[in-house]
């Protein structure tokens, strides 16, 4: 009989990233909730590694596969979709908007249901992880339509960094776009917590009636129209790579 040798073993959240199934960080998550099975044996802890030649693993039932080149995508999410790969109530996705014939690919952070923008989806793991991880190295800047304009006290609980839900938050940066009876403002986010946005301006008393994200890092884009979706070119996935390593240094 012939024995299969391992010749190339990896850590298990890292296989399952590059097979495309999600983010590093979240195949963490997904070993840790019992959801991952390698040979027919449940693995919930970390450090267990494998190769895909010989050994087979299956995700909430579903066996991986090794992906073929890597994707990175940049598409204007509109309001109405959600950012995960399935979904109990059966909204539409945002990997809905893609071709039929596009490889499996992930978002790489989320934007809310309600939530417009620039949203970079890719099968490569570790820069989703990177990207998502970047820190003040890579921040978010959206605009916000709010429902009044807040005071200069309010302005500066955000900025400074207010407490949530008993978390400290990091400061950020907001400016006028526009004033009117319903305001505009820009807000840039060097990290990013769930509905973040909406709940710092709901808790103060400004509820956010419109929201979008208009640049990841350095990348924007004002042609792509909603729905729309590009490949990011070489220079533009080397410039990312290349702010998170500078941003691993550093942390």
């Amino acid at each position: 009989m012939l024995k299969l040798e391992r010749q190339t073993l990896d850590r298990l959240q890292k296989v399952i990233a590059e097979a495309g199934i999600c983010s590093r960080r979240k195949a963490e998550l997904l070993i840790a909730q019992g959801r991952v099975e390698v040979n027919g044996i449940l693995i919930n802890q970390l450090g267990t590694k494998v190769d895909l030649k010989v050994d087979y693993v299956l995700v909430d039932g579903k066996p991986i596969y090794k992906t073929g080149p890597r994707v990175y995508l940049l598409i204007n999410k509109p309001k109405g979709f959600i950012c995960t790969l399935s979904d109990p109530a059966g909204r539409p996705r945002v990997t809905d908007l893609l071709d039929k014939n596009s490889p499996r690919i992930f978002p790489v952070g989320r934007l809310d249901f309600n939530t417009e923008g620039l949203l970079l989806l890719t099968n490569d793991g570790d820069f989703a992880n990177l990207v998502s991880s970047a820190g003040k190295h890579c921040p978010k800047t959206y605009l916000a339509k709010v429902r009044g304009m807040p005071d200069r006290t309010a302005l500066k609980k955000m900025t400074d960094g207010m407490f949530l839900e008993g978390l400290k938050l990091a400061p950020c940066r907001i400016s006028v776009v526009k004033k009117a009876n319903n305001n505009w403002l820009r807000i840039t986010l060097i990290e990013g917590k769930n509905n973040q946005i909406r709940k710092m301006f709901a808790r103060l008393g400004y509820p956010v009636i419109k929201l979008r994200r208009t640049q990841i890092g350095f990348l924007k884009d004002n042609r792509l129209k909603p729905g729309e979706y590009r490949l990011l070119s070489h220079r533009e996935i080397d410039r990312f790579k290349s702010l998170s390593r500078e941003y691993s240094k550093t942390a």
